[in-house]
């Protein structure tokens, strides 16, 4: 079962303000609505590959609530990246492929939002134990409901795709095994080591995006032991280990795909609400 990167969560704590902030780093953002459980409202960016950015705010006073509605493991009220999805053709047949293989997704769980033209969007989730992994998602709606095409899909910054998603492991070995339950036949990663970073890699495709696996040397005990005593422990590693003590494992960063090398540049991290985001001429 193919299951391509649908959308990147951020989360941000004033839907107006980062709607304002991404509009002027050049997105064209589109206002989402109200999610079905009346705890979040969030705004998207769309691009011409299908996929998008999720803006996502509590309702004032619903902290809480909100905090709950990611079983996934989002606990921080910091503002950034909380989460990502792929796309399932069906979250039921996702679950019971990926459980077939020896690992657990919760759900289906039902999902929905009304769009601000009094639309109502609905689709399914499935959530696993872990935050190395994705959450999955069907449309049970037409998925244009969810995610407009057209001129709201182009960008004054030339943002035109998501190239790759960085995310942050404790033991690679371990994701690797979890995202080959996962995905099953559609799973064929690329295993590296980052020379002078003391940090190693997955890398494999998704849909048209491709997923990183990036884990400090030494976060497991196989890495320690295979790590050289004078292998340097700076640069990213230091900041690997420090995103993993501060907020498990997750999304470290988003390159966007653009088609000009005039357009690359990586965006401001106070107008994109902490998100690390990069626009790179990934598309000729």
């Amino acid at each position: 079962m193919s299951l391509p990167l649908d959308h990147v969560v951020i989360r941000v704590e004033d839907i107006e303000q980062a709607i304002a902030d991404f509009s002027e780093t050049g997105f064209t953002v589109q206002r989402g609505g109200i999610h079905a459980d009346g705890t979040t409202r969030h705004a998207l960016i769309g691009f011409d590959d299908g996929r998008f950015l999720d803006l996502t705010a509590a309702v004032p006073g619903l902290r809480q609530a909100r905090e709950s509605r990611w079983p996934h493991g989002v606990q921080s009220s910091a503002e950034g990246f909380a989460d990502f999805a792929l796309l399932a053709p069906s979250v039921p047949d996702a679950i019971e492929a990926a459980r077939a293989r020896g690992l657990h997704y919760e759900g289906p769980i039902p999902g929905g939002r009304i769009r601000p033209d009094g639309t109502r969007i609905e689709w399914q989730t499935a959530v696993p134990t872990t935050r190395d992994l994705p959450l999955l998602c069907s449309d049970l709606t037409p998925r244009f409901l969810r995610v407009a095409v057209g001129e709201a899909r182009r960008h004054a910054n030339g943002a035109q795709g998501v190239a790759s998603v960085a995310i942050v492991v404790k033991d690679l070995e371990a994701s690797i095994k979890r995202y080959r339950a996962l995905l099953g036949g559609a799973f064929d990663a690329h295993v590296a080591a980052l020379p002078g970073h003391a940090v190693r890699l997955a890398t494999f495709a998704s849909g048209t995006a491709t997923l990183v696996l990036l884990a400090p040397r030494g976060s497991s005990a196989s890495d320690e032991a295979d790590t050289p005593a004078d292998e340097p422990r700076a640069g990213l590693h230091a900041r690997l280990q420090a995103f993993l003590a501060a907020s498990g494992e997750g999304v470290f960063g988003v390159t966007l795909a653009t088609a000009h090398v005039s357009h690359a540049r990586t965006l401001p991290r106070a107008l994109t609400h902490g998100a690390s985001l990069e626009l790179s001429a990934c598309l000729g």
